[in-house]
């Protein structure tokens, strides 16, 4: 069954123990299931560990951080109704909800492989994001090309 997830504001939102950031924290309210808090940490921090034993150059943290970044996307297309027609009209995409975006695509990547525990699934997406591939920037690419595809209709942004 499908619940409805609401995750902490960011005034309320403590930074996560063991890398002080917010972002980390965000990340693993939005990965927690039915309130189950510490098993989202398991497994965030488990795909941390795999990620620090398979790249020795880069921190977890820092690969973690740069796979949010690739993810993010700059414009996206939103559904606009001028004159009774609707129009797919290609908007810059404000930094809270390019987090949002970011965190989500990366997590239906990891939900919709099968097979392995949660942390390997993680971890994988969070390294291939961080090289700027696999299906979380497959989703961004083809939000950009849809902006790209429509925007002759740019002149109804306003």
């Amino acid at each position: 069954m499908a619940f409805k997830k609401f995750t902490a504001s960011v005034r309320q939102l403590e930074p996560d123990p063991r890398y002080n950031s917010r972002l980390v924290s965000k990340f693993i309210n939005c990965l927690m299931w039915q309130g189950k808090k510490s098993t989202a940490q398991r497994i965030f921090y488990g795909a941390m560990d795999q990620i620090a034993d398979k790249i020795k150059d880069k921190s977890p943290f820092e690969v973690f951080e740069g796979a949010i970044n690739n993810v993010k996307p700059a414009v996206e297309v939103r559904s606009k109704r001028v004159g009774g027609a609707n129009y797919q009209v290609p908007m810059p995409v404000k930094s809270q909800r390019q987090q949002s975006l970011a965190i989500r695509w990366i997590l239906e990547a990891t939900r919709g492989k099968g097979g392995k525990p949660m942390a390997d699934r993680l971890a994988t997406e969070f390294m291939a994001a961080f090289r700027r591939e696999g299906d979380a920037m497959t989703t961004r690419e083809n939000v950009h090309r849809m902006a790209d595809a429509n925007k002759a209709f740019a002149h109804f942004a306003w």
